[in-house]
Parts: C-alpha cells; structure tokens; sequence
C-alpha cells in the first residue's frame, strides 16, 4: 500500500483496489483491527444482572475472535480469551453467574481472573501447569462505562479517550437513557471504509442530505483532525437546537448543533443537543457491512422536536444509497484513485494516511 501524500493539495485518495482486493481486505484484519481499538459495549448494561460472565466476539465474522468478560469477586473487569487452554472449547455460550470458569467439555477450571487452578486426570502431566494453560488476558479500557479491547494496540488508548473528552467533558454522558426500542443494525451492502469515507466529511451534505441539511450552516461547517481521531463541528443553522456550552469550552459563545467524531478504525459518536447516537462499524465481506446504531438520551423532548429518530433513519438510508452506489463505480475500468478538496476533506485524508499507514 503507497502511503498518502500529506499534503492535501498534492494527495491522491486510496487506490480502487484497496476496496475491492482481496490481499487488501485480509491484510486489513491484522493491519488495522487486530491493532485498533474495538467497541465492547456499555459496562453498566451489560453487568447490570446477577451474571458476573459475559461471552462475546471480536468483530464476528471477521477477526471472530471469541472473548469472554468476567467480573471478579472485587468487581474488577476482566477481558479473556473465550477458549479453554486444553483442547479450544468455548468456555462460556451465554451470560451466566458462576464462581469459576469451568470447561463444559473435560472439566478444566478457572478463575474469575482466568488463571488455571483445576484440570482431571493430569497428575502424571510433566511440566504442567505452564504459563499459557491460564486464560490469555487482553487489555481493557474504558471511556466513561463504555468498555474497548484491542488484540494488539497500536496506540494509546487514554490518547483517544482524551480526545474524545476535549469537546464532551461537560455531558453526564452516564446518567444518560440508552433506548433499546430506538437502537437498530443497519446492513449496507459496501465495504466497510466507504461507509467511513462517506462519515468523515460533510462537503456531501447540501447534495445528499436535505433535511440534516437545514439544521447546520454548510458555510462554517468545521473538521479537526488529530492523531486517531477526527471531529466534525456542526454549527446550527438557526439556534432552536444547541448545545449549552460552558465558559471554557473549545466553542463557548458558539451555537453548535452537533458533533461527528469519528476514531480509527470504525467508531462513532452522533452527539446533538438530545444525547448520542453511537455508530459502530463492523465489517463483514468486502461488499457487506453492518452498521449498529445505539442511542442514549437525556433530553427526550428536543430528541422529539428534533425528530432525532426519523432524521437518523432517513440521513442513514441517504447515506446507504450514496455508498452502495460507488461501491458498484469502484468496479469500473476507468476508475483507479481521486482527489482530495483541500477545504472539505480533510477528515477522509486523514482516514487515508492512517489506513496506508497501518497496511504499508
């Protein structure tokens, strides 16, 4: 994979094969998912019952990595490999409580930690127990109760997280509602980095999305760009619908109506005056993604007056048709790699310099 030009006015985009090869889609799971950090979900959601053991998958159907979060005695969390040392059993199929993890198949235990403590009929077994007969621990981090792994980080994650934080250090964003009702996965029938292509500019929004339209003001619309994040600021195109914003903030005095952050590879935040709207990209063929949507409100009569819900389904059915549509262009003969607008894609340049960067 050529790198990216850093300067923007010289810059070509992604090469067309980059979405449709094969050596290039297999080169991305270790290249850039195994190394990136991945969404795990809500702590206080998924812990919120008596079961103490949670099994789940890295990017199903893609990494398939199955993990297992176990909380421990002193309510630690812990995020381990799914599989026993013995013979690869799952260990856990479904949340359960229980005081020890034990394989289902030939009775090998651990504990809550994942260290071994327990195998039958292994007394005659010579250098046993070794170091990797306990469960292998992968590391976990959380911004607010939302919980992230990585198989094997690149970054630093607290770099991120403080990013995150630099323009949503004011929102109790864990007293918020998650609504289960309002939540969907949507399936788009792309690669998974056209759909982020799309995400990381609003130059497409006076010609896609009319009604998301009317609520920001194209002309001042704004993108930062950071080590392994991108922030889109959306300043309101009246000021029925902003944020109150507090003496020190980033944008004080301004009338913002929304925030698009995105971080490398597949993780959104939608934040508007309502609550978030998380996206989370997860990729299943090379013209096949799924799309989760999760949101959590604290103020349900601007998300209702905003009409948050119907906004959201008809922006992303927009966005489906814009994407499945170059996903069928990139096929052409003619097509090899673009440009870059200098004043209006500076959020998808930086998603092409770190994607080259992790594949070169």
């Amino acid at each position: 994979m050529n790198s990216i030009n850093p300067d923007i006015r010289k810059a070509q985009t992604l090469p067309a094969d980059f979405y449709t090869s094969p050596a290039h889609w297999e080169a991305a799971k270790e290249g850039i998912f195994a190394r990136s950090w991945q969404f795990l979900g809500d702590e206080q959601r998924i812990f919120a019952g008596p079961e103490n053991l949670h099994p789940t998958w890295l990017l199903e159907n893609y990494l398939d990595e199955p993990l297992l979060l176990s909380k421990t005695e002193d309510d630690k969390v812990k995020c381990l490999t799914n599989v026993c040392t013995h013979r690869g059993m799952l260990l856990a199929q479904h949340p359960t409580k229980a005081r020890k993890i034990t394989c289902q198949y030939h009775g090998r235990r651990f504990g809550l930690d994942g260290q071994f403590e327990h195998m039958p009929e292994f007394k005659e077994a010579e250098d046993f127990p070794r170091p990797c007969d306990h469960l292998h621990e992968l590391p976990l981090k959380k911004w607010r109760q939302f919980m992230f792994t990585s198989l094997d980080p690149s970054v630093d994650f607290e770099a991120i997280a403080r990013r995150l934080d630099e323009r949503l250090y004011f929102m109790d964003i864990e007293s918020f509602t998650f609504h289960p009702e309002l939540s969907k996965v949507y399936n788009v029938s792309a690669h998974w980095a056209l759909y982020i292509d799309n995400y990381m500019e609003g130059f497409h929004v006076p010609f896609v999305h009319n009604d998301l339209g009317a609520l920001l003001d194209y002309g001042s619309y704004k993108t930062e760009c950071h080590e392994q994040v991108v922030t889109q600021i959306g300043y309101a195109s009246g000021t029925d619908f902003t944020f109150d914003l507090p003496e020190g903030h980033p944008d004080y005095g301004r009338d913002v109506t929304a925030y698009y952050i995105w971080a490398f590879p597949n993780f959104m935040l939608n934040v508007y005056p309502w609550g978030i709207q998380f996206n989370v990209v997860r990729p299943i063929t090379s013209t096949f993604t799924k799309v989760e949507f999760l949101y959590y409100i604290h103020d349900m009569e601007t998300f209702e007056l905003m009409n948050g819900s119907q906004l959201a389904e008809k922006t992303e059915r927009e966005d489906e048709f814009v994407v499945e549509a170059v996903q069928r262009g990139l096929r052409s003969r003619f097509y090899e790699t673009g440009r870059f607008s200098p004043s209006r894609e500076t959020g998808v340049h930086r998603f092409h310099e770190l994607v080259a960067e992790s594949l070169a």
